[in-house]
This record gives structure tokens, sequence and C-alpha cells, in this order.
């Protein structure tokens, strides 16, 4: 919907309801906000994705002279399967109470060393020893560097790996030097 200073960006709201008069004249709709993370009791935080909005509880009545056009507010998890983002593509896991500043579910997941809930704008990079997601920065990588990756293992896999791998090669060092000294005896 139409912001009133045309510098800021576009309000988005859910159509619950249109009403017309009596001649389909003066058309009013019915409308629950989305709030941008900016616009929230404790602002935009890093795990926000930049088109992530919260589904308020502020209903309101605006005319429909108002309406910009339509855009799409996906799931966060269908959002996280979209192959392309457009321009009217936005997602919601939030709603948000405007005048107490809660969120509903209080509680999301976290990931990664940083413990952070996922934001679909940064990529992630899924562990194959114990399936756990990472930020590749936090990992000590470059995105472009996980993006290249055939396998990623995190820091505790692969140090578990790599003690794996040196209790295998000291028991087969041993058995090895068994045998040898077997033979010579």
């Amino acid at each position: 919907m139409r912001p009133a200073d045309s510098s800021n960006p576009s309000y988005v709201a859910r159509v619950e309801k249109i009403e017309a008069g009596s001649r389909g004249t003066n058309v009013r709709i019915h409308v629950r906000w989305y709030y941008r993370p900016e616009e929230s009791i404790g602002g935009r935080r890093p795990f926000h994705g930049s088109k992530e909005l919260f589904l308020s509880d502020h209903f309101d009545v605006q005319s429909a002279d108002t309406i910009e056009g339509k855009c799409t507010v996906h799931s966060f998890k269908n959002y996280a399967k979209l192959d392309a983002v457009e321009n009217d593509d936005f997602f919601c896991r939030f709603e948000y109470n405007s005048i107490s500043g809660a969120f509903n579910p209080d509680r999301v997941a976290v990931y990664c060393k940083c413990e952070m809930p996922h934001n679909p704008d940064e990529l992630m990079v899924q562990c194959e020893g114990c399936t756990d997601w990472f930020h590749p920065t936090c990992m000590d990588i470059t995105p472009e560097e996980a993006e290249s990756l055939d396998h990623f293992y995190c820091h505790t896999c692969s140090s578990e790996d790599q003690n794996k791998l040196n209790d295998s090669h000291a028991s087969t060092r041993f058995a090895e030097g068994e045998t040898k000294r077997r033979r010579r005896g």
C-alpha cells in the first residue's frame, strides 16, 4: 500500500475484507498490517532477512485507492525454497503484538556456533557429520569457498574424524607391529 511519504517503502497489509458503497463507489478495505523489523520494538536484528515481515495485531480500514499492487507473503519455509526471490516476494515467521512488542512464536531454532536464527539472505552449509547448519564466516571460510565445497565437516566433526583416523592408524600400526613380531619370533 502506498505510504504517505513516497521516499518510504510501500506498506504491506493482508486484505481481510472489502466493502463498497451502494453504487460500487467508496471502496474500503479492512487490512491487517505487516510490520518490517525496523518498525518493531527492538528493531532489525542480524537474523532478520531483508524481505522479512511480521504479521501484526494492528487492523485498519483504508481506501482502496491506496493499494499499489499485490505481493506474496510466504511462510519462512516456502520462502527458503524459492528458486528466485522477486521484488513482490516477502516472508513472515512471526506474529507481532504492536503494543507489547511480543513475538509469537517467542523462540525459533538457532544454528551455527553463533547460535543465531537462520537469515535466508545468508548462505549456510550443512555438516555431513552432525547435520547441523553453519555460516561459512563462522567456520573461517568465505561464502565462495563454501559454495565450491563438495563436502563440509564442522570443526567438531572434522576433529572427531581426525581422532578416529589417528586411532585407526595407531591400532593398524600396533596390529601390523604385532604381526611382524610374530613373524620374526
